[in-house]
């Protein structure tokens, strides 16, 4: 376990019970999602090829933004 998660679940512990569980379902949803999305492009690549075609094609009509212009 990295030191920063270490961390993260030391301030967790420090949560009610409800609070805990919320993140709990928070984190759990996040690796789900995550799960999916690398099978479901492991399983149809051309879905990604699609996916960055598509963001490419945006970027070149200049309708995309630097990440940390998007990030608050």
């Amino acid at each position: 376990m990295t030191g920063l998660l270490e961390k993260a679940l030391e301030r967790v512990q420090a949560l009610s019970e409800q609070e805990q569980n919320a993140i709990a379902a928070q984190i759990l949803e996040s690796l789900d999602d995550e799960e999916t999305w690398v099978r479901k492009l492991r399983e149809r690549p051309e879905l990604l090829r699609s996916l960055a075609r598509e963001a490419l094609d945006e970027h070149r009509r200049g309708e995309t933004r630097p990440l940390d212009e998007t990030t608050g």
